[in-house]
């Protein structure tokens, strides 16, 4: 499926790709990718690496914000054929290994069914590779705390309640919050724009979700990389607490 590449800053670049995002970020040659996409994105992550200069042998790290097929697709891919690190919260590791599943299940989305939008994109997320076993082999908690030793130098930010071991990545120097499905700007499922909250269905723990965006509301920065949804210009505290104000 096709990719778009949208430059954000020097070294940042968003992607869309089919209903989900991911971010590459680049250092010379080498490049740390946040999020792969569905499944069915596999060719539009290899084009958007193309696309900024780079391939995959040059990934350094992948970098999960969380576990969920639409931005786990490709890790295993990038791990057993170039070697590439997959590197996640250490609550989301066993998540990504699949020892267990947090993820919406068809019950959910039928009872929701009858929202706008919500069985367009449960078809859409089927045929992309919403059910498929993106299992993670061997995936590794982060390095340590602060910010991590790869391209871009993201910084951790734990923001759970999307699952237990959502993160955010802060990129301090450049004023860029990417902030997974955490806080997003838009959604097949929602008639909203700008920053919100995803529907509830698809929240392991809403209230720790909710709180989590007093998290995001500390950092420091005017670029909302969201994993659904565009580019959100503005002071992320701003978006953040809007968000905060449409969850009640």
């Amino acid at each position: 499926m096709r990719a778009t590449v949208r430059h954000v800053t020097d070294g940042t670049h968003l992607v869309h790709g089919a209903n989900t995002n991911w971010v590459i970020l680049t250092e010379g040659d080498a490049v740390t990718l946040i999020d792969t996409g569905y499944p069915g994105d596999r060719e539009g992550l290899l084009a958007s690496l193309a696309e900024v200069g780079s391939s995959p042998e040059a990934v350094t790290a992948v970098l999960i914000t969380h576990a969920h097929n639409d931005h786990l697709g490709s890790a295993e891919y990038l791990r057993a054929a170039y070697g590439t690190p997959v590197y996640a919260h250490p609550a989301e590791v066993p998540h990504a290994r699949r020892d267990f599943l947090h993820q919406v299940t068809v019950g959910q989305v039928l009872r929701n069914g009858w929202r706008p939008g919500v069985l367009p994109w449960a078809a859409h997320a089927l045929r992309t590779g919403g059910t498929a076993n993106v299992a993670v082999t061997a995936p590794e908690p982060f390095p340590g705390p602060g910010p991590l030793d790869l391209p871009g130098r993201p910084v951790p930010v734990h923001t759970p309640g999307h699952t237990a071991g959502h993160c955010a990545f802060h990129l301090p120097d450049s004023g860029v919050v990417v902030s997974g499905d955490a806080l997003v700007s838009g959604h097949p499922t929602s008639r909203t724009g700008g920053p919100q909250m995803l529907t509830d269905m698809f929240h392991h723990e809403r209230a720790a979700a909710v709180a989590s965006l007093d998290v995001l509301a500390e950092l420091d920065g005017d670029l909302l990389l969201p994993g659904h949804g565009p580019l959100h210009r503005g002071p992320v505290r701003d978006a953040a607490r809007l968000a905060r104000e449409r969850a009640h």
